[in-house]
């Protein structure tokens, strides 16, 4: 395996945690409310998303610059991709600074956002 492979490899890795993460979590914190968990519960399973999910979103925009330089790709065949990301990261970094104060519907809707934009992030490295 090439350097290069690995570091697609790596950043593959990256983006699936951070999307996956956002399923998952979708999925735990609506099974850790009907369970009858309390607010400070779910505070503590999204702050620990939040470690490794703004680790991996790091590692998968680290990568993504590196293999750009290293394939010497036109910056302009992804500007949707790289639009998206910061799309994504300044919802989620909104979404965190807002969170304690903001009504649980509209924290969920900003969630479904960023899910979808993160999702949208892969459409659009396919079809590059």
């Amino acid at each position: 395996m090439t350097a290069l492979e690995i570091l697609k490899w790596v950043h593959l890795l990256a983006a699936a945690v951070w999307t996956g993460g956002l399923i998952t979590l979708a999925a735990l914190v609506a099974a850790l409310r009907r369970a009858g968990a309390d607010r400070p519960m779910l505070q503590a399973t999204a702050r620990q998303f939040g470690r490794l999910s703004w680790s991996a979103l790091a590692v998968a925009v680290a990568t993504g610059i590196w293999q750009v330089i290293e394939l010497d790709w036109p910056w302009r065949h992804l500007e949707l991709k790289i639009a998206l990301v910061a799309l994504v990261a300044a919802l989620a970094l909104g979404h965190q600074l807002t969170a304690r104060r903001t009504p649980a519907a509209m924290r969920g809707a900003l969630q479904a956002l960023i899910l979808v934009v993160s999702v949208a992030i892969f459409g659009a490295a396919v079809a590059l």
